[in-house]
């Protein structure tokens, strides 16, 4: 029964190839919202991130004030999650050039 669904299932992918194939000349609208687009992703992935880099503060900010022995531990945590969070950024940034560029 397995064969004969996983046969099915590769007739259809190399089937429906066709159906999704793009003329050359029809990429009119997709140019014009692709900038448009590439600005809200990035209104987005900003606003994320500051939210994401403002608790991760507080939270680390917090737990120095419960436990200041372990202050530099919490410190040295806090530094490498907020170059995390602000990769989203730049990979988002990045993103966008290449697509709108």
């Amino acid at each position: 029964m397995t064969k004969k669904m996983l046969l099915v299932l590769a007739i259809l992918m190399f089937a429906c190839t066709g159906l999704f194939a793009q003329t050359p000349g029809n990429n009119t609208v997709q140019g014009h919202w692709v900038p448009i687009s590439a600005g809200f992703s990035m209104a987005i992935a900003s606003s994320l991130c500051g939210l994401a880099q403002g608790k991760a503060i507080a939270s680390a900010v917090e737990g120095m004030a419960r436990n200041p022995g372990a202050a530099k531990a919490i410190q040295l945590a806090m530094l490498i999650g907020l170059a995390f969070i602000e990769s989203l950024a730049l990979y988002t940034l990045l993103i966008i050039f290449v697509k709108v560029v």
